[in-house]
Parts: C-alpha cells; sequence; structure tokens
C-alpha cells in the first residue's frame, strides 16, 4: 500500500520504520530540516513537503500536534486518499477534518522521550489503538482497510467514537499526566526525598518526564473532559484527607483505598476466546465499549477479543 506520515516525531518515526518494515511503500515528511536529513540518512524515501509526501498516498497518517493540524490539513486540499491521525484528543480533529475521507486514531504507544531519533517500527507491537467508528459518518470500508494496516504492524484496534475516547483517556492518560507532574515536583529542593524515592515514585511519576508543551497541549486538546475527571480525582482526594482526620484513620481509610486495589490487580483483563464478529458498525461499537479489540480484519468480518467476564459470542 502507498502510504505517507506527515511528523517524524516518536510516534510519526516509528509509524514510517513499521510501515516501511511491513513492505509498505512509505513516504515521510517533517517540517523540520534536521530531522528529515535524519530520516533520509536512516534509508527513508522523505519529501520536501506535504504536497508531494501525499502526492500517490493511499492513506495518509497525520502525526504532528494538535496545534499544527489545521495548517496541515490546508495543506491537504485536492488530496482524495484516506486520512488518519494519531493525536491523543478525536473531538477537534474530527470537527476539523470535516466531510474528508477520514478516520480518528490514537495509538496508546509511547515513552518519556520524543523525537525521530527514538522512534522503533515495532513501538506498535501489542498496543491498543483506537480506530474512532461514527455511526452514519465513517465510511465502513475505509475504516476496514485501516484496521486490516494496524492489526499487520501487530496493535490491537479498539472501535470507539471520538466522545467515548476523550472521556476515557481523560481518565487513564491526561489527568494522569497532571498528577504525575504535581507528585514528581516533591522532591524539587528536597535532596532527602529525591534520596528516599524508590519504586512508587518511579512508577508514579514516569511521565512527568514528557515535555510540558506536550503536556498542555494534550490536556488543553480535550479541557472539558480533563475538566471534569480533574475534579472527580480531586474529589476522591479530598475525601481521603477527610477519612484521615476520622479517630481511627487506618479504618476509614480503607474503603477508600480497596476499590482502586481491586481494580488494578484485575488489570490487564484476561481476554477470552477470540470470536468472529460480523464487520457492522454496531458490532464493532458493542466489542469496543465492552473493553475488547480487533486483532484481524477478513472479508466481511474481523477477529476478536474481549475481557472473559463481558465476553458475548456472537
Amino acid at each position: 500500500m502507498r502510504t505517507a506520515v506527515i511528523g517524524l516525531g516518536l510516534i510519526g518515526g516509528s509509524l514510517l520504520r513499521a510501515l516501511a518494515a511491513g513492505g509498505h511503500e512509505v513516504t515521510g515528511f517533517d517540517a523540520d530540516p534536521a530531522t528529515r536529513e535524519l530520516a533520509r540518512e536512516s534509508g527513508f524515501s522523505i519529501a520536501g513537503s506535504v504536497t508531494d509526501a501525499v502526492r500517490h498516498s493511499e492513506v495518509t497518517a497525520l502525526a504532528v500536534p494538535l496545534t499544527v493540524l489545521p495548517r496541515v490539513a490546508a495543506e491537504l486540499a485536492g488530496h482524495d486518499g484516506l486520512v488518519t491521525d494519531v493525536t491523543s484528543v478525536k473531538g477537534p480533529v474530527r470537527d476539523l477534518m470535516g466531510a474528508r475521507r477520514f478516520v480518528g486514531g490514537h495509538p496508546m504507544a509511547g515513552k518519556e522521550t520524543s523525537g525521530f531519533a527514538v522512534s522503533e517500527a515495532d513501538l506498535f507491537a501489542g498496543c491498543a489503538w483506537v480506530l474512532c467508528l461514527e455511526p452514519h459518518e465513517t465510511d465502513l470500508a475505509d475504516w476496514l482497510s485501516l484496521a486490516r494496516l494496524v492489526t499487520s504492524m501487530g496493535a490491537r484496534v479498539v472501535p470507539v467514537t471520538a466522545a467515548e475516547h476523550d472521556v476515557a483517556v481523560a481518565q487513564i492518560s491526561h489527568v494522569p499526566h497532571l498528577f504525575a507532574a504535581v507528585l514528581a515536583e516533591q522532591i524539587a529542593g528536597n535532596p532527602l526525598a529525591g534520596a528516599l524515592a524508590a519504586g512508587s515514585f518511579r512508577d508514579g511519576t514516569r511521565v512527568a518526564a514528557t515535555r510540558a508543551e506536550l503536556t498542555a497541549a494534550m490536556c488543553g486538546g480535550n479541557v472539558t473532559a480533563v475538566r471534569g475527571e480533574l475534579r472527580q480525582l480531586i474529589g476522591d482526594l479530598e475525601r481521603m484527607a477527610t477519612a484521615l482526620e476520622q479517630a481511627d484513620p487506618v479504618a476509614a481509610l480503607i474503603p477508600h483505598l480497596e476499590p482502586g486495589a481491586r481494580a488494578r490487580r484485575a488489570w490487564p483483563a484476561v481476554p477470552g476466546a477470540p470470536e468472529r464478529l460480523p464487520a457492522s458498525v454496531g458490532a464493532l461499537l458493542d466489542l469496543g465499549r465492552s473493553g475488547g479489540w480487533v486483532t484481524s480484519v477478513g472479508d466481511g468480518e474481523v477477529v476478536a477479543l474481549r475481557p472473559e467476564s463481558d465476553r458475548k459470542l456472537l
């Protein structure tokens, strides 16, 4: 398949590498001349402009920051190929793309480092990759074509709407980035705390090392969902603070801690046996909402897995 990747940072660069490794004809472009040169030196076909990169592309992936997307989208005027993206917010991108052939995407993969130099061809192996499926809007044939491409890179395709995606990632990605930043700041100017910090601090603050501009753009682009989920987290923490004021703080804290402990011990969910599902919007969205994912795409059907407790045989 003839493909193009616009933006060659960690995700875009990894996608360029993965597509090339899969035997696809892929052309890349990045606004930064130094990044373009680095990618060329690595053996990839790199165009000098967005227009040149997508000229013969059947599928174009936009891997640029949300703030840059309007300018890049404008440069796609007249391009009739299928367009997807990898940004961590889907509602604003859906609104921006309008009537264009578009399927919103978000690979749940990454590292706290960024740039083409740290990109990896196998970054997406085993990761969940959201492909948005909007009833009465997304072309199902386009969605299945993209799902087939994504699963060929070893990713698990999760079908959801843009709105459902944005709430879920606020809960498990965007708000945790904000919380990690506050937690990491505890060692600033406190060398003793830094010396004593160990596993819980390391695991809870890993994403705090992400560039502040990237985290701010991610959370600011999903402001409604992030604000709501952040207030929920703050409320839960305030209830724990109230529990610590009780005569028996140990007993008072336990009911607040047990639900999270149970949830974490049960994650990740154990998948049930593979299912064959009809390639229909309803069946696919039901799969995604149950926590399931597509592993491969056939003719008129998909092979899927879902958490054992929620599995429904169709």
